[in-house]
Formats: C-alpha cells, structure tokens, sequence
C-alpha cells in the first residue's frame, strides 16, 4: 500500500495503555476498506445457522424403547380397543396400553437416529462475505446492540501491541464486570443455571500472544487471531455490532486478509470484497441532483387517460345517449306505479271504511232475494240430496 494511498483515506489512531513504553508517540493507521464493505443481516444471519449447525453432536434414542415388554392385543368382543396389553396381573402395569405412541412408556412417533443431516456445507465465498459484514457492522452498529461505549475515545478501538504482552488476568483487569445473573425459568433445573451477558471481543496479530491466557478467564470476553475470525464470535446469535478491541498488528493486518475493493486477498485466494449497490444511501438527494433532473424526461402534464366505460342499465345519462326515448319511458312508468299506488289506497280505505246500521241491514236484505235467485237457477234442486241441504222447501 502506497503512502499517496493512505494519507487520502480515513485514519484510526492507536491508543495507548498504562506502562507502554511509547506513550508520547502517537500512532494512526489508515482504515481498511473491509470496514467500507456493506453491511448484510441477511448473509450473516443465513449464515450464522448454517455454520451453528455443524457444532451438533448426533444424538438419538434407544432403539428398543417403547418395545422391552411382551405386549399382545387382546382382540376384539372385550370392549377394549386393539392396542397391545401388558401380559401379567396383580399389579398396575398388568393390562395397560404398550408398544404404541400415544402409550405411557411407548416408543415415540418417528424415533430419532443418529444418522440424521446434522451438518451443512456453507459455501465459501458467502462465508466470507458474512464475516466481512460483521467486520464491517463492529465499527457502526454497536450501540444498536447494546454495548456501553460513550467513554470511548475513538471508535472503532485500536490499542498498541503492548497488551499482547499482558500475562496474568490480574493484570488484565482487577475486577470483572458484574455479567453473569441466574436464569429465570425452569432452565435453573436442566444443569444451565446461569446467563451471561456477551462483553468486547479482542483480536490479536502475533501467534503465540500472552494476553490469550491473561483474558480467556474474564466473563463474557472472547479472544480470536485476526487471521481465523470466526462469525460465530463476531456476530453471536446472528446479531451484528459487537463489540471488538483491536490490537494495532491485527488491525494492520485486516487489508492483508481480506484485500480491498481494488485489489484481491493476499491470504484468501481470489476473493474480493463486497461492493455497496449504493455508495451514497440518500436517495432523495440523488434524485434531486442537477445531474439526474438534466437528463430525466420532464413532466407530462396532459395525460390522456382510457375513458371508463359507464353500463346504461344503471347510469341514465349513458342510456339517454343510446336511446332518448328512455326518459319518456321512464317518466311514464313512474307515473303509472304512482296512479296504481293511488288507485290501490283508495280501495283499502273503502274497504276500511265503518258502515252504518241501516246499510248493513240493507246489504244484508239484499242478499237474500239473490240466493233465491241462485238456487233456481241451478241444476241441484233436481236432487233430493241437494235440495234439502240447499234449505228449499218442496
């Protein structure tokens, strides 16, 4: 890397630690473009449980449980169903329900077996794509996460080598953070008591360095080479932004493994980094630019749209226009159910209408000279039968 390269890209500054021996010499380093790189949750979440997969042992159960008795049905016309019974008497076991699922101390649906897929191939590249996401999601996603960093003086946090050389824990920290709490629930009960907060992730440079047994004891502390970063302590539970303590040969090291966006990986052959799909995210200010508002088509302001097509049996002014006689209709038949409806009440209440004593008696007188009318005039008066049930005398 040129020195005309590094002085035009963002530069990190080394901190320095108690008892090293260059505390008056302030040291930068250029930012590596894997923490450029874009940040994908949906790679490193698809390829966090892939690889959380492979960590699985087989497991499975017996294959003779549910099956260690000498259970036989005891066929039909007991009234009891056809399901296996334990053999024997005086004693609860005797007679009960065996060998099927739904049984106490049956085998189970589809027994376990320990040849089961229990782990995944994740392919490489997408591998690495996940790590640098991860990589890249330490230096802007950490107190998203959770992570207690506003005391710090420059973020993303590169300390000097010196603390590579720290032996012993209690040189590494006199009292450790408080992160470990009893589980709530019956968790308590299946050997899992406890539950401890996720604390900084440190990355070292050099082989061999004696901070690894200093800090590999601190609660929720990991440590990873900068050359094996796994994604499982990079991004724990899929989650991106931990947070990572850098040392200064691991941090000088990030462009070695993982190249930059003009040239490939010097250690990971022929992999390139990941390039955003957009290097500015405001997309209101792009499409607002002079650049793109010169050479877009401008605003149709007369748009001629398809007219929509209205049915006549329900809008009248598109009947009028296919038949004018419409309205004539229209009007007719309207005034004809208005003179049927008038018609109509008139009759009700002339039928509703109370009449008089007299005219009663007057309807009533009229009737009869009617009935006699009608009997003579009928053919039943022949018949004995008729006649006398008809009232006429002979």
């Amino acid at each position: 890397m040129s020195t005309a390269t590094a002085d035009v890209r963002p530069l990190v500054t080394v901190q320095s630690l108690d008892g090293d021996m260059i505390t008056d010499q302030t040291t930068t380093l250029p930012l590596p473009d894997v923490m450029k790189a874009p940040v994908r949750p949906d790679v490193v979440s698809h390829i966090h449980a892939q690889i959380s997969n492979n960590s699985r042992q087989p497991y499975a159960v017996s294959k003779h449980a549910g099956h260690q008795t000498s259970a036989e049905s005891w066929g039909t016309g007991r009234a009891v169903s056809r399901i296996p019974r334990v053999a024997g008497g005086g004693t609860h076991r005797a007679g009960q329900a065996a060998l099927g699922n739904m049984c106490r101390s049956g085998r189970m649906f589809a027994p376990t077996k320990t040849y089961r897929r229990w782990h995944r191939r994740v392919n490489s590249n997408l591998k690495r794509h996940a790590i640098v996401s991860a990589i890249a999601a330490t230096s802007a996603l950490v107190m998203a996460r959770g992570h207690k960093i506003e005391n710090l003086p420059e973020f993303p946090l590169v300390v000097s080598d010196y603390v590579e050389s720290v032996e012993k824990t209690s040189d590494a920290v006199k009292k450790a953070k408080d992160s470990i709490g009893i589980r709530s629930g019956v968790g308590k009960m299946r050997n899992r008591p406890y539950v401890s907060r996720k604390g900084p992730l440190i990355v070292y440079g050099n082989e061999g360095a004696k901070l690894v047994k200093a800090f590999r004891n601190i609660p929720g502390i990991d440590l990873c080479h900068v050359e094996r970063l796994s994604l499982l302590k990079l991004a724990p539970g899929g989650h991106l932004g931990r947070f990572v303590v850098w040392t200064k040969s691991a941090f000088a090291k990030l462009e070695l493994v993982y190249g930059s966006f003009e040239m490939s990986s010097e250690m990971k052959k022929g992999y390139v980094l990941p390039r955003a799909k957009m290097v500015n995210a405001d997309l209101a200010r792009i499409i607002n630019s002079d650049e793109v508002q010169s050479v877009v088509r401008p605003i149709e302001m007369d748009v001629k749209r398809a007219v929509l097509k209205k049915n006549p049996l329900k809008n009248l002014n598109v009947m009028l226009k296919l038949n004018p006689y419409a309205k004539t209709a229209r009007r007719m038949s309207l005034l004809a159910e208005a003179e049927r409806v008038k018609s109509k009440n008139e009759k009700l209440e002339r039928k509703r209408k109370p009449i008089s004593k007299e005219e009663a008696m007057k309807i009533k007188a009229a009737g009869k000279p009617w009935y006699r009318t009608m009997i003579s005039d009928s053919d039943y008066t022949e018949f004995d039968n008729f006649t006398k049930w008809l009232g006429v005398e002979q």
